[in-house]
């Protein structure tokens, strides 16, 4: 009876932490230093996404790079020989695997933020944490994917003597910040929604498949200026932000490609996305905080 009297004073002691949904800017200030504060538990879940990602497996982390080269395999043989996309795109190789791995993170990072929060309906429904570190722990998990097939296409550039030893390298860089920038806001969302609306994951999976071959993956992006000419139309696909990605990425790794495979102002068009995408991330932040109160009623 002592101890219990005792448990009890301590708790009394302890500071009140409200766990209900706050959508003010206040509320999703107040969440995202909550989410630094257990940056372990970010880098817990993250190790074990990886870990259950692989468990049993022989192969292991292997398996991360078997699926993109396969992909790189059969549109090199069969688009870039068979169909003769690689007419006008030199090095083709080099230019569709740097464009798969671009759109790999992005759709890595959307499809497994959708479903972070049903995949963790047990830790949702019985402790209290910030809700949004599940899908930003998506986010690392792709990251480390990402990293694995980086290495492998750094390494296919030294084989073909094409080592991408260049100023434009560092479009690198914001190609990955609109990468993770979109593909996080974008899993924060729809984590969300899902919750709510379970046919959200079979649609995400049916767009991504569709944004894959509505990129500059598997052609250049001046077979779509060609095709379509100077319109608003073409300014809308150059300015998707997986689009731009995927332009940077190829400015960067693709040493072969001339000026005219890229759009005018390329940097530019790159800068407005990350500005937009900042506001969208801000833009879900609200939506998630709005929708979570209900989550474990829901789940």
């Amino acid at each position: 009876m002592t101890a219990a009297h005792d448990r009890f004073r301590v708790l009394e002691r302890q500071p009140f932490i409200s766990t209900a949904s706050d959508s003010t800017i206040r509320g999703v200030f107040r969440t995202s230093l909550e989410i630094v504060r257990r940056r372990d538990l970010l880098s817990l879940l993250v190790r074990r996404d990886l870990k259950s990602r692989y468990k049993d497996s022989a192969l292991g982390v292997v398996w991360t790079l078997i699926r993109p080269l396969t992909q790189l395999v059969v549109y090199y043989v069969v688009l870039g020989k068979f169909l003769g996309a690689e007419r006008g795109l030199p090095e083709f190789a080099i230019y569709i695997f740097s464009g798969l791995i671009a759109y790999g993170l992005f759709s890595e990072i959307v499809s497994s933020g959708t479903s972070s929060i049903l995949n963790n309906a047990g830790l949702v429904k019985k402790v209290y944490l910030p809700r949004a570190i599940f899908p930003l722990a998506s986010v690392g998990s792709a990251l480390f994917n990402f990293a694995m097939q980086l290495v492998i296409l750094v390494g296919a550039t030294l084989l073909l003597g094409t080592f991408p030893l260049h100023a434009d390298l560092w479009y690198a860089l914001p190609g990955l910040a609109l990468l993770l920038i979109y593909g996080y806001a974008l899993g924060l969302l729809l984590a969300a929604l899902n919750v709510y609306f379970r046919d959200i994951g079979y649609l995400v999976e049916v767009v991504l498949l569709l944004m894959l071959w509505a990129s500059p993956i598997v052609y250049g992006w001046g077979f779509v200026r060609d095709a379509v000419g100077p319109s608003l139309l073409l300014e809308i696909y150059t300015d998707n932000p997986v689009t731009l990605a995927v332009l940077a990425f190829h400015k960067a790794f693709w040493i072969a490609g001339a000026e005219s495979a890229y759009p005018e102002f390329l940097l530019m068009r790159i800068g407005v996305a990350l500005v937009a995408g900042l506001i969208f991330i801000v833009f879900s932040q609200f939506v998630f905080a709005r929708l979570q109160g209900n989550f474990a009623q829901e789940l």
